[in-house]
């Protein structure tokens, strides 16, 4: 028997045996009563409890001063109203109102600004 003949008769053998069971299987399907069921829901209990409240832990005024003094440490010791600088605004510019010094920005700047 030549392979090309023994080929074609498997094939038409599986080809027929996944036939018969797709029909038994379709059967099946068919004769089964179908059941339906419809998924019931239960509404969750809620009990009378009072909320609870996430405690936050207190301090007293004294213990904060002494927080913020560790936090701080030696540099709040040095710390005088003579170690705050003054602020001079340039004349001509007024940024509250929109009012910049004149001046002139090169196209490849802002082309930089944009790439980013």
């Amino acid at each position: 028997m030549k392979t090309s003949a023994l080929k074609t008769i498997i094939k038409e053998a599986v080809k027929e045996a996944i036939q018969e069971e797709l029909k038994e299987i379709l059967l099946e399907a068919v004769k089964t009563p179908k059941v339906i069921t419809q998924p019931t829901y239960t509404a969750p209990v809620i009990e009378n409890k009072a909320p609870i409240m996430p405690q936050t832990p207190t301090m007293t005024a004294e213990a904060k001063r002494e927080a913020y003094k560790n936090i701080l440490g030696d540099t709040a010791s040095t710390f005088t109203s003579n170690s705050i600088q003054s602020f001079q605004p340039q004349a001509g510019m007024d940024v509250a109102n929109g009012t910049l010094p004149a001046g002139e920005v090169d196209m490849s700047q802002i082309a930089g600004l944009m790439g980013k």
